[in-house]
């Protein structure tokens, strides 16, 4: 009984680094800075409710799924930090990139047109990028156990809960530093958001190159 306890403190503080709920506020504040509150709560819900099931089947059968379509953890890295560093650059310019919405005309969209930027930045590849699927394989991997499978699973759900609670009540602690604020975290996160990817990207190279060599 220790040994899953331990086992699920460790998975936690791993999911806990890699995925940082408080890091992600800024980011979350800037792509959902134009809707309302219901609006930004459906986000952070479907996000992380698409974040937790992407996690769990990679945790489950990630390297089969691999396998299946013939991707390489390279390509995927590759590729997620290129999304990543075109929607760092849009925000650090002040714009909101094409891939989530349209500045110009919020109240012109559907629903399930706000509620795209859950999938893409959001659920995929911010909350569930690579180092997420990885840290979810790997530890399962290690594992080798139902008990052990179970314990990842739980304290991802820990970690979603404590990440939907830091984006609801995260916006009410910029709502008082005022427009010219979030402005000022929106560009700051954009440069930060742009590095990640960079050095996603770089990291999904230098993998490519270890497989080619």
């Amino acid at each position: 009984m220790d040994g899953i306890w331990i086992h699920f403190a460790t998975v936690f503080m791993g999911f806990f680094a890699i995925m940082n709920p408080v890091a992600n506020v800024p980011i979350f504040l800037g792509l959902t800075s134009n809707y309302d509150e219901k609006t930004t709560r459906a986000i952070a819900f479907r996000a992380l409710i698409i974040a937790f099931a992407i996690t769990c089947i990679f945790a489950i059968s990630g390297q089969l799924i691999f396998n299946l379509f013939g991707i390489s953890l390279p390509a995927f890295r590759i590729t997620g930090g290129l999304l990543i560093f075109l929607i760092g650059f849009h925000m650090l310019q002040g714009n909101q990139s094409t891939v989530h919405h349209d500045k110009e005309s919020p109240s012109g969209e559907s629903l399930e047109t706000k509620l795209s930027v859950a999938v893409s930045p959001l659920a995929l590849p911010i909350l569930a990028g690579p180092g997420t699927i990885t840290t979810a394989m790997n530890f399962t991997a290690a594992g080798g156990g139902v008990p052990e499978l179970v314990s990842t699973i739980v304290s991802f759900v820990l970690l979603c809960l404590i990440t939907y609670i830091s984006f609801i009540f995260g916006g009410r602690l910029v709502s008082y530093l005022g427009s010219a604020a979030l402005g000022a975290i929106t560009r700051m996160m954009g440069l930060i958001l742009a590095v990640i990817g960079t050095q996603m990207a770089v990291e999904g190279l230098q993998g490519a190159f270890k497989v080619l060599g």
